[in-house]
């Protein structure tokens, strides 16, 4: 990905999102362009329309921190997209460690080590996965394998929620609020890019939605970023309905670039008695080819 292309499209796109109201100026009538001016910008960062300028064209090499900082805060960045910004002018620069290539995990080729999965497994009250930036799941308890089996059913997913989202009929029965969550997927693919710009494999991920989907394609122009936190989400499970579940994403110290997230329900919630209900399926359906193993007798 072309970094100077990136920066361009990243600072305009924020320019564009903010009201003249927003940041306390004036709004007038002649405005030609959405958003603010170059120059409004440049007066509340504190610097020359000129300076402003050659950043928003993509020239982010050997700028300092205070100046980003200033960007930031005239763009009214959160926290997601001031990170971004940081990983692009790192990028830019060349020089950062976190701009170097760093470890990737394939899907194909990384296996959890056993202390990792035996974590996984024992979380028996929620979906449990480990995913990396790409939103590839490389790793899941037996009840997060029974909630996503529409995405795991389908070879063509790939394992990659991003896939599924955008290319399996299936997620829009699995997502009810589904374009929330198409926004969200693709913003977690572009805060990936600026983080790790190096990764071809996200170039190729990139590529083949950006060619299959147009909602890709138009969600992907607008730069949005976003940090996978925490926060609730509504599902439409297959076997067991509509349920509604908090999650938790977790870094993995040992495992840098990957996170773990878990899904739990409300206590004593429909959404709890489902996923009770979705693990017991699980739990039947493992057993079945068992007991054909082990007949009785």
């Amino acid at each position: 990905m072309d970094n100077r292309e990136e920066v361009r499209e990243f600072l305009t796109s924020r320019r564009a999102k903010i009201t003249p109201e927003q940041v306390d100026l004036p709004a007038g009538s002649r405005r030609r362009v959405p958003g603010l001016r170059r120059s409004e910008v440049a007066a509340l960062a504190d610097m020359s329309v000129e300076y402003y300028a050659k950043l928003e064209r993509g020239n982010l090499a050997g700028v300092s921190p205070a100046v980003l900082e200033a960007v930031a805060r005239a763009l009214l960045l959160d926290d997601a997209e001031r990170a971004h910004l940081l990983h692009l002018a790192q990028a830019a620069d060349g020089s950062d460690a976190l701009t170097r290539p760093r470890r990737r995990t394939p899907a194909r080729q990384w296996t959890p080590h056993r202390s990792l999965q035996w974590t996984l497994d024992a979380i028996t009250a929620g979906p449990a996965v480990v995913a990396n930036g790409r939103t590839d799941i490389l790793a899941a308890n037996p009840l997060a394998r029974a909630f996503y089996a529409d995405l795991l059913a389908n070879p063509d997913n790939q394992r990659n929620l991003a896939r599924f989202q955008f290319l399996d009929p299936a997620a829009r029965r699995f997502y009810p609020d589904w374009d929330l969550f198409a926004d969200m997927a693709v913003a977690i693919l572009r805060r990936e890019a600026g983080r790790d710009p190096h990764d071809k494999g996200l170039h190729d991920l990139v590529g083949e939605l950006s060619t299959r989907s147009g909602d890709f394609r138009t969600r992907w122009g607008a730069h949005n970023v976003r940090r996978h936190g925490t926060g609730t989400k509504r599902f439409r499970h297959p076997a067991v309905g509509d349920l509604t579940l908090a999650y938790e994403s977790l870094d993995l110290a040992a495992e840098p670039g990957l996170t773990m997230t878990v899904y739990t329900a409300e206590p004593g919630s429909p959404s709890e008695e489902g996923l009770r209900l979705l693990a017991s399926l699980a739990a039947t359906e493992d057993a079945g080819p068992a007991a054909a193993r082990h007949p009785s007798g």
